[in-house]
């Protein structure tokens, strides 16, 4: 059922990688008046900031989106979730008990001006996500502010991950990630941490039944300047989901789906306290690890000697159009990796980097 008003309710408007406030303007102006829209602030470059807020009830959740300016896949998934609060459907009944039980406060697009050069980095150079202490971006203390404001008991910290990132015996692609972030170098296992982890679980379980096999855990190594590590020791559980890798869905349409899903899930089971805390099968889920490619040229003849050769791709902006260029990532015996494609390599023959990389780049195009 969920399926089926996905694919006739999310928001077409949006789609793509390269997401930036311009995109998501009208879309704010047409939301119902049971959105409350606000601008909160300025970015560095004066591009505007805006909260979002729908719901009356008691569990204060805060989502934010494209920290990282060019992670836009949480972005599309938040306004698929906002189409699911604002229309009718069979599904509404969810809605509903979601919106009396939670009140949701959301930033979309938290570092508009990273998102519209789209860079991890903010105009300043700063990776607002190593920020929380020193605060010297004015997109981290907006954030803060609200975090003052909403008192949260729940946040969803959304990223995107490279495609680097795999999980299983089969090294499939780490579709979706989670972690329940620590709260200082000995990972203790605090209530507020079992708590997050119990939402997480709710998120896999069903992601499991779409996506088996698709869904890794991050590492909970703590990291002292981490929004998420400080969040969660100030008593705001913290939920960190990162879209990353479908197969052959570079525009991460299909990846925006499995986030909105996880999104919603995610606040479904929060929607529902008190209940019993269900946290410890988070440490069966496997962890990330990088042994996913976008290309392997197999058994190519490089340079004098039979190889595999593996290929990330660089995505890069140019006249506001966004490119995937190919960049040698691995040489040598890749039989441990897997890759979004494949290529038999036994009848070619490159004496140089550049000839490669130019053969591959006709391959992809």
């Amino acid at each position: 059922m969920l399926e089926d008003w996905f694919a006739s309710e999310h928001e077409y408007a949006l789609k793509g990688r390269h997401i930036v406030s311009n995109d998501i303007l009208p879309l704010l102006k047409k939301l119902p008046i049971a959105f409350k829209v606000n601008k909160i602030g300025a970015s560095f470059l004066k591009n505007d900031i805006y909260k979002v807020s729908i719901g009356k009830g008691s569990q204060r959740i805060l989502i934010w989106t494209q920290m990282h300016g060019n992670e836009s896949t949480g972005t599309k998934a938040l306004f698929d979730l906002f189409n699911f609060f604002s229309r009718e459907h069979k599904l509404s009944v969810v809605a509903d008990k979601i919106l009396r039980n939670c009140t949701i406060v959301c930033i979309p697009i938290l570092n508009p001006d990273g998102a519209l050069a789209y860079t991890r980095v903010n105009a300043q150079n700063i990776d607002l996500n190593r920020d929380v202490i020193d605060k010297k971006a004015v997109e981290s203390r907006i954030l803060q502010d609200l975090l003052k404001e909403v008192d949260p008991h729940f946040c969803f910290n959304m990223h995107d991950q490279r495609t680097i990132f795999s999980v299983g015996k089969a090294n499939n692609p780490a579709t979706l990630s989670f972690l329940a972030p620590s709260t200082d170098v000995e990972r203790t296992l605090t209530e507020g941490r079992k708590q997050t982890m119990a939402v997480i679980m709710s998120m896999h379980n069903l992601l499991e039944k779409c996506i088996p096999n698709q869904i890794g855990r991050y590492t909970d190594e703590f990291y002292p300047t981490a929004t998420g590590d400080n969040f969660q020791k100030m008593g705001h559980n913290t939920i960190l989901i990162e879209s990353g890798h479908f197969k052959g869905d570079y525009s991460r349409e299909e990846t925006r789906k499995f986030t909105f899903y996880a999104l919603l899930q995610g606040i479904d089971y929060i929607s529902d306290v008190p209940k019993s805390i269900l946290y410890k099968d988070y440490f069966d889920i496997p962890n990330n690890e990088k042994f996913y490619l976008d290309i392997i040229l197999k058994n190519v003849d490089y340079k004098g000697k039979s190889t595999d050769v593996g290929f990330l791709f660089e995505e890069r902006l140019e006249g506001g159009q966004l490119y995937f260029i190919p960049k040698i990532e691995k040489e040598g015996d890749l039989s441990n990796y897997n890759a979004d494609k494949t290529i038999p390599g036994h009848t070619l023959s490159f004496s140089d980097e550049n000839k490669l990389i130019d053969w591959v780049k006709n391959e992809i195009n």
